[in-house]
């Protein structure tokens, strides 16, 4: 989220898991085409000039072929705190065993799930998936196109990477876990359509 928030501050609108979910399920559709036929990235990312995290992440060598003069942003950090911070949120175990009947499982088990190999409580599978994920950007992606990054590393190496001023404001540091915590509570609770308000 704060790589998101620094690409937005920047001037690229950005898509992310929050976009994502509020455009219900027909745009979810879209994205369970992932791995079997040809996604429709332009109608996915319509309107968005950047995307970060899930579940565009676990498409990256699909989406780097697709648009070739994209430059590429993978943001590192220690894999232990990763393990940690998603069995707090995205991968809790509540969660994950909520998704499967409902009208987002098809889509969460095509972009994430399946890309961990559904071992989504694992520490040394989905510790080891997060390196090789890593090891598999590097070798995949041009180095003159990727950027290796850590958000603590701030806006100069990022601005410099894409050729722009860096603004005078503080780099953005969001930690979200609370909101995400609250809105998957929230959705258990009262259900997608209900929380998220899209029509159909």
């Amino acid at each position: 989220m704060s790589l998101k928030a620094a690409l937005e501050q920047l001037g690229f609108p950005c898509y992310h898991m929050v976009e994502c979910f509020p455009q219900g399920p027909s745009h979810w559709k879209l994205w369970e085409a992932v791995g079997t036929e040809t996604p429709d990235w332009e109608a996915i990312f319509r309107g968005f000039t950047a995307t970060v995290d899930f579940p565009a992440s676990t498409s990256f060598a699909a989406l780097a072929d697709f648009y070739p003069e994209a430059k590429v942003i993978h943001t590192v950090r220690d894999p232990e705190k990763w393990f940690r911070s998603v069995q707090d949120t995205i991968f809790g175990e509540e969660w994950i065993a909520f998704l499967p009947d409902t009208e987002a499982g098809a889509y969460m088990k095509a972009t994430i799930n399946d890309y961990f190999d559904g071992r989504m409580h694992e520490r040394e599978h989905l510790v080891r998936r997060f390196n090789e994920h890593t090891a598999a950007v590097r070798e995949y992606i041009d180095p003159e196109r990727l950027l290796v990054f850590e958000v603590a590393d701030g806006w100069e190496p990022l601005c410099q990477f894409l050729e722009l001023p860096a603004p005078e404001e503080t780099f953005p540091h969001v930690n979200d876990t609370e909101a995400i915590q609250g809105l998957i509570r929230n959705i258990m609770d009262k259900g997608f359509q209900a929380v998220l308000g899209y029509q159909g």
